[in-house]
């Protein structure tokens, strides 16, 4: 409660406002991420913090969504992934996770009318085992990529009934069925043939330069095992519903700090 006051306050006096402008200062001239992935981490604690019912923070983490793609593009962030649905999201209470689909398959449609996504020439894809999905959440989402597949300015992934051991998993399989019908020799399998298998082949690329978790957790959850090997890491201690343009501006401003030597 202090810390809602106290951030009241602050927005009241212009503070954040200031401080954006700081942040965005000393990001401006550095080298932007091209590839930010986020798991969005945190709605049922902020409904629980309001003690709203848990849906109600997934449907305002949805909507947060929207603004983080505008401060993406402000950033001229090409590719953006976003860890909507885990496949062990499945094991949570029946009730939430009807809600979750239909608030997703909604979102999905909703893309269908935005503007923006036009606009700015976002390709939308969903990646993990989206036959885990409802039907309908199936048929929304092949709408989606239909008409925005034309498109190649930016690249928006949503991983839905995703887990980064699942998609190494997956790609092993149909690696392992071509082995199996002698279309491919096991001495031909490289690191770089086996990307072409992965959930995010369709990418130009593929790693994340930059991965951000709300909420606090320190921890990725099997969000993108493969993609993430030298990935910088932002943990921000605030919930998905809450996140704001200056901690995505902070994220960048770490990024740009930090030396990336890729093992060199």
């Amino acid at each position: 409660m202090v810390k809602i006051m106290l951030e009241g306050l602050l927005s009241l006096l212009g503070i954040y406002k200031i401080y954006e402008k700081w942040l965005w200062f000393q990001i401006r001239n550095g080298k932007k991420p091209d590839h930010i992935a986020i798991i969005l981490d945190g709605n049922r604690r902020w409904a629980f913090h309001k003690s709203l019912i848990p849906w109600l923070g997934h449907r305002h983490g949805a909507d947060k969504i929207d603004e983080l793609l505008d401060w993406c593009i402000e950033l001229d962030v090409k590719f953006i992934t976003l860890y909507a649905f885990s496949t062990e999201n499945f094991n949570r209470h029946e009730e939430e996770v009807e809600e979750l689909m239909r608030l997703i398959e909604e979102k999905m449609r909703s893309i269908l009318k935005n503007e923006k996504i036009y606009a700015n020439k976002i390709k939308v894809k969903a990646i993990g085992r989206l036959d885990l999905l409802p039907p309908s959440m199936q048929e929304a989402i092949q709408q989606v990529e239909t008409s925005t597949e034309m498109f190649s300015d930016r690249l928006l992934n949503v991983a839905l009934a995703y887990g980064g051991r699942a998609e190494i998993v997956d790609a092993t399989k149909k690696i392992a069925k071509k082995v199996k019908k002698g279309e491919l020799k096991p001495e031909k399998i490289t690191e770089k043939l086996f990307e072409q298998y992965l959930y995010t082949a369709h990418m130009p690329k593929q790693d994340a330069d930059l991965i951000i978790r709300t909420s606090g957790e320190e921890r990725l959850s099997g969000f993108l095992s493969w993609q993430s090997a030298y990935s910088e890491l932002c943990f921000v201690d605030v919930n998905w519903p809450d996140f704001r343009r200056i901690d995505l501006l902070r994220a960048v401003r770490t990024y740009q700090r930090r030396k990336r030597r890729f093992g060199q």
